[in-house]
């Protein structure tokens, strides 16, 4: 086989803070690959479309089956895919993703089956970014109530699990910036997170999973701080306490009770080995649309496998990258829980792609359609920024 082609587009949606980066990969035997750069949100999705855009001239003529072959060359050969960060990363992600889809194609078989076999069907998923209410319009959280409500809409829906940023709004509204949400917390500021977390925990009960999001807003002081308030609540893991770095996770993670969880913003397994030697992060979450693609985050999880660290892949992104992890969360033995981002209920991100798998009752199906088993729709090769390499 050889890649002939590589389309790169940057969608244009109608929410402007939504830019999604794709690419399409064709071959001179007539199969094509669909990948994502998982940098749609932020400020550097143009970024991403012109290193998909340099990326892909290096792949032209190449075997698109030799996926080992060509990420080794994406990240030797580029200078900067070395130690990289998001922007080279997403770019090799969305190649190597197209890859895969490629192969699947090629074998006529799913791409779990390519990774080992799927060893479960039934994917347990949790309700994600419930701060911005749960529905497919986002609404800011103010009110301790409106915590309460959103969390138990998700609940209803069949959710045994949920995740909740409660320290990004104020009661006025207000966003916190890091002048609120960092060093030592003024007692108003603890209290209301635990005034929400106590209340979201008597509402949904003692078996429904909460999982505390912090974005890295916080620091290490105030991680342990508010860490301390929450762990009595029975928190599932504490996500993003800090900006990742293994020493301060470890700092968190020797000080609280409950898991650490960190991943979206680390690149590649060597910036992931850190974590696993001093043990200070409990569960990973790796973007498969950032980190360095499906052949890099198997390699991650595998890592993370010998040193008990659980996997929960970080999903914000097309429906094309929902598929993507749900072939690996499939597959890993340590798998812990799949995250259903509320971008996922969103009219402007389901039309990007030709499916919109959604979980019933919490649990996720895999995929059985060869490849990734979706690919992206009318509406996002067109309504696009398009670059075509040749």
């Amino acid at each position: 086989m050889k890649i002939t082609q590589v389309d790169v587009m940057q969608v244009k949606t109608s929410n402007p803070i939504w830019r999604p980066v794709i690419c399409r990969i064709f071959t001179a035997e007539g199969i094509y690959g669909d990948g994502e750069a998982a940098l749609a949100y932020g400020i550097a999705a143009p970024a991403a479309f012109g290193m998909i855009k340099d990326l892909a001239a290096l792949i032209i003529g190449m075997d698109p089956l030799d996926n080992e072959v060509i990420w080794d060359k994406l990240y030797k050969q580029t200078f900067w895919g070395q130690n990289g960060g998001p922007v080279i990363f997403a770019g090799i992600s969305a190649i190597d993703i197209a890859l895969w889809d490629i192969k699947g194609k090629y074998f006529n078989a799913p791409i779990y089956k390519l990774l080992g076999g799927k060893r479960r069907d039934n994917l347990r998923s949790y309700a994600s970014q419930l701060q911005f209410d749960w529905g497919p319009d986002f609404r800011q959280l103010q009110s301790t109530e409106e915590y309460i409500e959103a969390s138990k809409k998700a609940v209803e829906e069949g959710y045994d699990a949920i995740k909740i940023d409660f320290f990004t709004y104020d009661k006025d509204g207000r966003n916190f910036t890091s002048e609120d949400s960092t060093r030592l917390l003024a007692p108003y500021y603890v209290n209301l997170v635990e005034e929400r977390i106590s209340a979201v925990r008597e509402a949904v009960g003692p078996t429904v999973d909460i999982i505390m999001e912090n974005h890295s807003f916080t620091d290490a002081n105030s991680a342990v701080q508010l860490g301390r308030r929450a762990q009595k609540y029975n928190i599932f893991y504490f996500e993003e306490p800090n900006t990742p770095s293994p020493k301060m996770a470890k700092y968190i993670c020797d000080r609280l009770e409950m898991p650490i969880a960190h991943g979206e913003r680390i690149y590649s397994r060597w910036q992931y080995a850190p974590y696993f030697e001093n043990s200070s992060v409990q569960v990973i979450q790796p973007d498969i649309g950032n980190c360095g693609g499906l052949t890099e985050a198997k390699k991650i999880c595998d890592m993370a496998y010998t040193y008990d660290v659980s996997v929960q892949a970080h999903v914000c992104a097309s429906p094309l990258s929902t598929a993507v992890a749900l072939h690996l969360e499939a597959v890993i033995p340590n798998f812990v829980i799949h995250e259903h981002h509320r971008i996922s209920l969103c009219d402007f991100n389901k039309n990007l792609c030709i499916y919109d798998y959604q979980p019933a009752m919490g649990k996720y199906k895999v995929p059985e359609l060869p490849g990734i088993g979706n690919e992206f729709s009318e509406f996002a090769l067109t309504q696009c920024d398009k670059v075509i390499v040749k």
